[in-house]
C-alpha cells in the first residue's frame, strides 16, 4: 500500500513539475506579432499565446478576458478530429456554428481591443 502512494505521489510531482515546465518554456518563447511590430497595430490573433497560457495555469477566467474566442477555438479543433474519425450525425452542423461563433468572438475582440487600444 505505502509503495503504490509514494508511485502515485511521484507520478503528481511529475506531471506538475512537467506542465510547470511546459508553462515556463511556453512563456519564456512566445513568438512578437510581426503585424504590430511591423504595422503598430494590434492582429486580430494578438493574445492568443498569453490566453493559451493562463488556460494551461488554470485561470480560465483570465483567459477569456485576454482571448474571448481561445475556448470554443479548441473545441471546434477537438470536435473536428473526433467528427473526422466518428462521423457524427449533426457534427457539420455543430462545427458551423462554433465556426460562427468563434470567427464572431475573434472580429469583435478586435475591433474592441483596436478601439480600446
Amino acid at each position: 500500500m505505502v509503495p503504490l502512494l509514494f508511485l502515485q505521489t511521484l507520478n503528481n510531482l511529475t506531471n506538475k513539475n512537467l506542465m510547470d515546465k511546459l508553462i515556463q518554456w511556453l512563456t519564456e518563447n512566445q513568438m512578437p506579432c510581426f503585424f504590430k511590430k511591423y504595422i503598430g497595430i494590434r492582429c486580430p490573433g494578438c493574445g492568443l499565446q498569453t490566453a493559451l497560457i493562463e488556460l494551461l495555469k488554470g485561470n480560465i477566467f483570465e483567459s477569456i478576458i485576454i482571448y474571448p474566442a481561445l475556448i470554443p477555438m479548441l473545441f471546434l479543433i477537438f470536435f473536428l478530429v473526433l467528427h473526422l474519425i466518428f462521423k457524427f450525425k449533426k457534427g457539420a452542423l455543430i462545427l458551423k456554428i462554433t465556426f460562427i461563433l468563434s470567427s464572431i468572438l475573434i472580429v469583435s475582440n478586435y475591433i474592441i481591443k483596436l478601439i480600446i487600444n
